[in-house]
């Protein structure tokens, strides 16, 4: 068996001129090299994975349009990756952020060659995985050119647990929403949104339409006063006594 993995003050103080650079930085990973895969089949996939190749595909995000006149030139490529090289590039970038950030893509001629076929940026779509040994089967990417529209989720990290009133009340976080779906240019996608709770109390919540993005991008919500998350309380909150005169 498989399965597919997908994989206030949020950056609210920063200008909008900021936002390019700080998503440059983060994104600054390893180069993924690859090379062509002309023949497909679950036969030669199986071999490709016992010498260490993970079969791969990247292809434009126009490819996934359900109305066939919007579907842009076919730019499909069918490739293997190096396993130790996707699994050190997962680690240093962490599993769960690892599909809403863009890498560097290398298509070498073939294996230990030095030919450059084509390169470009990229987004890992879908790691297709085994479901009771783990091992990555297959790899999804999108290119992820510069003015690249894409749709992306992005997961959301919570920063200030501990400075927040209401878990030091004894409240509990709750997470509503644990990706945000954006779309805009792939250049200012980022790999995280990071939502601020450090000023929190009891019953305090962030909604959709709290949360800033660079201002190229788009909120794919059809309801923005959804809450991302709220400070719960775990019993009954103490009034404080009144002073007896």
């Amino acid at each position: 068996m498989a399965k597919w993995w997908r994989g206030l003050r949020s950056v609210a103080n920063l200008p909008a001129s900021s936002f390019g650079g700080s998503i440059r930085r983060i994104h600054q990973y390893q180069t993924i090299q690859a090379i062509p895969r002309e023949a497909t089949g679950r036969g030669v996939s199986a071999r490709d994975r016992t010498i260490g190749r993970i079969p791969a595909v990247v292809f434009p995000q126009s490819l996934l349009e359900t109305d066939a006149s919007k579907r842009g030139v076919s730019r499909k490529q069918l490739l293997t990756a190096d396993n130790k090289q996707i699994k050190s590039i997962i680690d240093s970038v962490g599993l769960p952020f690892f599909c809403s950030t863009t890498f560097q893509l290398q298509i070498r001629a073939g294996q230990g060659s030095s030919t450059l076929v084509e390169s470009g940026r990229v987004l890992p779509l879908k790691i297709h995985r085994d479901e009771e040994n783990g091992k990555i089967l297959n790899l999804v990417f999108v290119w992820a050119d510069d003015g690249e529209k894409l749709k992306v989720d992005v997961p959301v990290v919570f920063n200030g647990l501990d400075n927040c009133p209401g878990l030091k009340k004894g409240g509990n976080l709750r997470s509503i929403r644990s990706t945000l779906k954006l779309l805009g240019p792939a250049e200012h996608i980022p790999s995280k949104i990071e939502v601020d709770v450090s000023e929190l109390d009891i019953e305090d919540k962030v909604l959709l339409q709290d949360v800033v993005f660079h201002p190229s991008l788009k909120l794919l919500s059809k309801n923005e006063t959804m809450p991302v998350c709220k400070i719960v309380a775990t019993s009954p909150v103490k009034e404080p006594e009144a002073v007896q005169a």
